[in-house]
């Protein structure tokens, strides 16, 4: 029996309370809401192919500390060294941030010369700063400073993969603060050397005193910038009247220079709270996720605990210009967006500022620099992992500092099943391609299995978890068999659903691909 209705006779049905075909299930799914996944890499940083979980959840995990990559330490830099950019351009890493003094000398906030300033790496672990003698400071040109002019506070570059993008403009900026007037673009063919694209601001209705960035998305085939707004107030031109919490807006465009489609960020489930930077960007592995990193500042105030925290000393004296340079705190978190406007929140952090020691615990701590990037496990012969670099040591003393964190690929968040078995159904979907590809983890006793249905949850032939024999072990990438056999192609492009038993196992995302 073809259990697919029309949605007016479903709804219909529902208003009149009749009774529905024999094999419905509480949770429909109707023909022309099956998903297109085609051959993507699905991750679960959201619920959007999430049917139901059954003693199974999406498990948030947290980035691993690893060694300082960057300390700034020069006479240009400073503690108020920030806004860090990373950019992986093939073999090479490259590194962009704001080098500035910056601390409180009796009583009152000192701020240093801002310049911009650029570092790179062969291996994405640690950064060199390389003489590029382009701008002078103090008398001198032997330095990394590539520039000293209009968005010197907030300069954010990226590679455009623009298929249209002039060889000129290979990479791109915005930059600008409210008393310039708005946010600049940028161009340059080799992101050293840099110029204007137009005298004028591109966009001028907006807070701006964030790290405000704009990327090229494919999948939506135009420009996206995000950049600092309130929610109570708003900039126009050099007026700038903020009020409520610190907040992200968003705008489009086809140029990089006409921008429009304006709105403020929405979210799902999550709190109203101030958020500084954004640190939105394509995941490099799945383009049609947008993820970021926001930075959540907390105001805490005096209390026993905060005066338990590392360097009291430090502490009261930063509060003598203003409290939250002393009591305020932040930390990292993790969202992610289809669309680019409503994004899946996690209120819990992602990056805490975690244990206790010098130069932590401070507003400032665990920026994150805006994109993850690809790198080497230090573990001969594991997969590469993600690493992600933040900041610490800010607000005080002569220099701060960047540390890299890494994770596993894709690792964000991953449906985790417990020792006694946990299962996940996926909403209909169709693929392209010939073979089932899972990143997962398992203990040594557990592991899961896979079985595909048709749309209306009933097991398809060869494919059901009595096919499938136990997957264990710990992969990237997995090919899953039924019968000895990966070859699924025959169900390309058939509406389908994946359920997925797990036990004392991790799953963190899937791909249809074709053998090679």
């Amino acid at each position: 029996m073809n259990l697919q209705m029309s949605k007016p006779l479903l709804v219909l049905t529902f208003l009149c309370g009749l009774a529905l075909p024999h094999g419905f299930a509480t949770s429909w799914i109707l023909a022309d809401d099956v998903i297109e996944v085609g051959s993507r890499r699905e991750l679960f940083v959201d619920d959007v192919l999430i049917d139901r979980l059954d003693n199974a959840q999406r498990h948030l995990h947290h980035p691993v500390a690893r060694d300082i990559s960057i300390v700034h330490d020069s006479a240009w830099e400073g503690a108020g060294s920030g806004y860090h950019t990373v950019i992986q351009d093939g073999d090479l890493y490259r590194m962009y941030y704001r080098g500035s003094a910056l601390g409180v000398k009796a009583g009152k906030l000192k701020i240093g010369k801002q310049v911009y300033c650029y570092a790179e790496s062969a291996d994405g672990i640690t950064f060199d700063k390389p003489d590029l003698g382009l701008i002078e400071y103090s008398g001198s040109k032997n330095n990394n400073i590539f520039w000293d002019g209009v968005g010197v506070h907030n300069f954010a570059p990226f590679l455009d993969t623009n298929p249209d993008c002039l060889p000129e403009a290979r990479f791109k900026a915005l930059g600008g603060s409210a008393s310039e007037g708005g946010l600049f673009a940028f161009q340059s063919s080799d992101g050293i050397h840099w110029s204007l694209m137009q005298k004028e601001p591109v966009v001028t209705e907006g807070a701006f005193d964030s790290q405000n960035l704009a990327f090229w998305d494919a999948a939506a085939g135009k420009y996206r910038a995000y950049f600092r707004t309130f929610t109570e107030g708003i900039t126009t031109g050099k007026v700038w009247k903020p009020a409520g919490f610190r907040a992200i807006r968003t705008a489009s465009s086809g140029d990089f220079l006409s921008w429009g489609d304006d709105a403020d960020l929405t979210y799902k489930d999550s709190p109203v709270e101030h958020l500084y930077t954004n640190q939105i960007g394509p995941y490099f592995r799945a383009p049609h996720l947008l993820i970021g990193f926001p930075t959540r500042y907390v105001e805490r105030g005096w209390s026993d605990s905060m005066r338990a925290l590392p360097q009291r000393e430090h502490r009261e004296q930063r509060s003598k210009a203003h409290l939250r340079y002393g009591t305020s705190l932040t930390e990292g978190l993790l969202m992610s967006s289809r669309d680019g406007i409503f994004f899946d929140r996690w209120n819990e952090a992602f990056l805490r500022p975690g244990p206790e020691r010098p130069e932590t615990w401070l507003y400032g701590h665990q920026y994150i620099a805006w994109h993850a990037v690809e790198t080497k496990s230090s573990l001969p012969g594991a997969a590469n992992e993600i690493s992600i670099y933040a900041s610490e040591g800010s607000w005080t003393g002569d220099s701060n500092s960047v540390r890299r964190y890494t994770l596993r690929l894709d690792g964000f968040v991953s449906v985790n099943g417990p020792w006694n078995g946990g299962e996940l159904l996926t909403k209909p979907f169709r693929f392209q391609g010939d073979q089932l590809s899972l990143n997962f983890l398992s203990s040594a006793a557990g592991g899961l299995r896979v079985e595909v249905q048709d749309a209306n949850r009933q097991s398809i032939p060869g494919f059901t978890f009595e096919d499938c024999a136990e997957i264990f072990g710990d992969s990237i990438d997995r090919i899953v068999t039924w019968k000895d056999e990966s070859d699924i192609g025959k169900l390309a492009g058939r509406s389908i659903r994946l359920r997925f038993h797990l036990r004392d196992a991790d799953l963190y995302s899937f791909q249809f691909t074709t053998a090679k």
